[in-house]
């Protein structure tokens, strides 16, 4: 008995994993047609906080064009030459087009450090520049906000791992937003910016078994839908692995950040829920 016991452990946890898995294919709301920009601080942020997403987002099926601006080569070490061929390498495998949609900032203004908060100014203009250069001029359709994406994901206020460069996308990416907006009273906002769900440092490292949690959670926030219109107009999206894609983000980290796989990353990739699980929330955004 003891052994059958035994046995049956792993096959119910594979199984619930499949089936959280499942659920966020078959069930939940998911972006589809959309031009996205994955913005992140460093190159190795969208394989250790971000695979479940780009691997979902990316599939081509749904018909998103998904790029991703880093703002620092993170170049603390040195190796910010080495880090920007790898996070192209990275992408790839995560189902990123080629090349041309990885875009990495070399600017003084953002240095890897985990004591500098960015200037949010700065993180505004590069937003400006890079997916708003017409804000502010008349553009024949009265003056309605216009941008080149239409939807921007960035870590949250906590920054998952409380590291300040994190959380200054968040403050940044919100402040570009009012700023497009700013005097567009009646106009929708043409960018929905959703930010990655920091959680405590227990679900943080319980890999897959953080699915059913994050699903149950959901659905006391109102996660799932109850028909098409509120499928499509929902706040909150929620992508959980399969075993096959948790591999992918996997390797992404092996195979593609190589200079940055130290003692304590392995761990990551092995029990790390954001490996697996993403949940995503759009946020509100505050104009005049």
């Amino acid at each position: 008995m003891e052994f059958y016991l035994v046995l049956a452990i792993p096959i119910l946890l594979a199984t619930a994993w499949l089936y959280t898995a499942q659920i966020t294919r078959s069930s939940l709301p998911i972006l589809q047609n959309k031009r996205i920009c994955l913005l992140i601080a460093h190159p190795d942020d969208e394989a250790m906080f971000f695979s479940p997403t780009l691997v979902a987002l990316t599939h081509p099926a749904l018909g998103n064009h998904v790029k991703i601006l880093c703002l620092s080569s993170g170049n603390a070490d040195g190796l910010g030459e080495m880090r920007k061929k790898e996070l192209e390498i990275s992408a790839r495998m995560l189902g990123l087009r080629g090349p041309s949609d990885v875009l990495v900032l070399e600017d003084n203004a953002f240095l890897d450090s985990m004591s500098v908060m960015w200037p949010k100014e700065k993180i505004v203009e590069v937003l400006s520049s890079a997916f708003s250069p017409t804000s502010g001029k008349p553009n024949g359709k009265s003056d309605a906000p216009i941008a080149t994406i239409d939807v921007l994901i960035t870590f949250d206020r906590h920054g998952v791992s409380s590291h300040p460069n994190h959380i200054s996308l968040y403050t940044g990416a919100k402040a570009w937003l009012a700023s497009l907006m700013a005097g567009k009273t009646g106009w929708k906002c043409p960018v929905d910016l959703y930010t990655l769900t920091t959680t405590n440092i227990v679900r943080k490292y319980t890999s897959f078994l953080d699915g059913p949690t994050t699903l149950m959670i959901g659905a006391l926030r109102g996660v799932f839908p109850t028909d098409k219109k509120k499928r499509d107009d929902l706040p909150n999206l929620v992508y959980i692995s399969s075993f096959g894609e948790y591999r992918a983000g996997q390797n992404a980290m092996t195979k593609g950040h190589k200079s940055q796989m130290r003692w304590f990353r392995w761990g990551w990739i092995g029990v790390g829920r954001y490996m697996v699980v993403n949940d995503l929330k759009r946020e509100s955004i505050a104009w005049s």
